[in-house]
Formats: structure tokens, sequence, C-alpha cells
């Protein structure tokens, strides 16, 4: 398989490996596809438990509440 990166976020990967942080590049990637895969059956589960998806507000208001930056959820 391959898989093009942009090579600043190429770089940013490479530097977590190089400080430690991830076993290689690819245990890496395969971490960060787990995250966003895990992220997406969450959000489908909420949106079948609601029965749709929240509103735009609702995702803004929780982000907040964690001190996350403010972000879209598109998708």
């Amino acid at each position: 398989m391959t898989v093009s990166l942009p090579p600043e976020l190429l770089d940013d990967a490479r530097g977590v490996v190089n400080a430690g942080q991830a076993a290689s590049l690819s245990a890496f990637v395969a971490d960060a596809l787990r995250t966003q895969l895990s992220r997406a059956r969450g959000l489908a589960e909420l949106e079948r438990a609601l029965g749709g998806r929240p509103p735009q507000d609702a995702f803004d208001a929780v982000r907040r509440d964690l001190g996350l930056p403010p972000g879209t959820t598109a998708g």
C-alpha cells in the first residue's frame, strides 16, 4: 500500500517517532487511523441513538467544555 502525505505532516510524524513516542512511522499511522475510525464509529452511534446528526452548536458546546479549539465535524 502507498499513501501520500504532505511533507510537513510526514516530517511531524517522523519527529514523533524520533522522539520515541511511536515505535515506527507505520505504527504511528496505524494508531492515527484507529483513532479516526473510532471517532467515526462513535459519531455514527451517536447519530443512531439520537435519531440523526446533532446540530453543530452541540458539537461546539462540547468542544468549548473540553477546552478544545473550534472545529468542524464535517464528514
